[in-house]
């Protein structure tokens, strides 16, 4: 399989990190012949890719026609097999390189979010077009509102998100966030990494910080990430008079060390499609509270391997949170279950062979 994975997203999140890892996992595995990535030289993908000495290839995204003839004419240099799409403007590039350039490979698409897409004519029509063979999801909650948009229900099969847990083998709680941030040992933290997008909800999350204090619990509270409405969270935060409580810590690359710092993975995000960041939880044996929403409860067993809590209630997941601090018990079990769960389902290896099971049947019924 020569294989092209292409993204003209430009932030560096959950999805652009698992298209590193695929990669990663393709060549280790030897499942391709040779691979690609295309994305937006000023892109954050770009740059980790460079940085990997992966082979990238940049793409100019202003001009989608410019684009379209720019893809078709990478796929004929390199050879190309097969199209592994991973967003929005990178769908509507390939459909209409497809259409208008000439661009025959055979198309894989990859759906992360759980937004409705049939809100018009023309996104009905691409995600309809022919060339897509498979639409590669990754929970039910995904495919629950695909199915409002794509005719051929047989073309969309869930798959599952990933995480590297080599990535995570020497996460240790040590002090670090502590001594960082002059925090006193007797401190909890309690915190939420993810970016500041709507259906993050921080806004419940700080609701749920306010609920906590009121309570007296002995505790600090870290935000990790950046995006659109830090600035409205930050004024939640001045307003309740909670400036002394709640660490804004940006965006940040050392997950790995962060994440075992926490005592609690407070994660209220109203409308998840999966939520990769309780995985990485689970890889630190770090305890989760989550919303019951969206895929979530695809990836978090309630009172097995963390607590589900009511979407928008800070006094529900400020109960939940109480309960896994208070009880020493329920954290072993739920964070051993969740890293034996993580390894079962969720790794590298068991998602990459998935994954490639899937792209290698399109590969082989095109040729048919």
């Amino acid at each position: 399989m020569r294989l092209i994975q292409f993204t003209a997203s430009k932030v560096w999140r959950g999805h652009e990190q698992k298209i590193i890892y695929l990669y990663e996992i393709f060549r280790d595995k030897n499942y391709v012949e040779d691979q690609i990535i295309v994305c937006p030289i000023d892109s954050e993908l770009y740059k980790v890719a460079k940085e990997k000495n992966l082979n990238v290839i940049p793409i100019t995204t202003k001009t989608k026609f410019k684009s379209a003839l720019d893809l078709k004419k990478i796929s004929d240099d390199f050879k190309g097999e097969l199209l592994f799409i991973h967003d929005s403007k990178s769908h509507t590039i390939s459909v209409l390189a497809g259409v208008f350039c000439g661009l025959k490979i055979p198309m894989v698409l990859c759906r992360t979010l759980s937004v409705r897409v049939d809100t018009n004519f023309f996104r009905k029509w691409k995600y309809n077009y022919k060339g897509i063979k498979k639409i590669i999801c990754i929970t039910q909650a995904v495919v629950d509102v695909l199915k409002h948009a794509v005719k051929d229900h047989s073309r969309i099969v869930i798959v599952g998100i990933l995480t590297d847990i080599e990535r995570f083998k020497n996460s240790f709680k040590v002090g670090k966030l502590h001594d960082e941030l002059n925090i006193p040992r007797d401190y909890k933290l309690i915190g939420n990494i993810a970016a500041f997008t709507w259906f993050k909800d921080h806004k419940t999350w700080v609701r749920t910080v306010k609920e906590l204090k009121d309570r007296n619990v002995k505790a600090k509270y870290i935000l990790v990430g950046k995006g659109p409405k830090e600035a409205e969270v930050k004024a939640q935060v001045k307003e309740l008079g909670l400036d002394d409580d709640v660490y804004f810590l940006g965006f940040r690359t050392d997950i790995a060390q962060i994440m075992p710092e926490l005592d609690v993975l407070l994660f209220t995000s109203n409308d998840e499609p999966a939520g990769g960041v309780i995985l990485e939880a689970y890889a630190c044996k770090t305890p989760v509270v989550a919303t019951n929403a969206g895929g979530i409860p695809s990836l978090l067993i309630h009172n097995e391997t963390g607590l589900l809590a009511e979407v928008g209630n800070p006094v529900d997941f400020a109960d939940k949170v109480q309960i896994l601090l208070n009880d020493s018990q329920l954290r072993e079990r739920v964070t051993k279950n969740g890293y034996q769960f993580l390894l079962d389902n969720h790794t590298k290896e068991v998602i990459g062979k998935k994954m490639f099971d899937e792209l290698n049947l399109v590969l082989q019924n095109s040729k048919q």
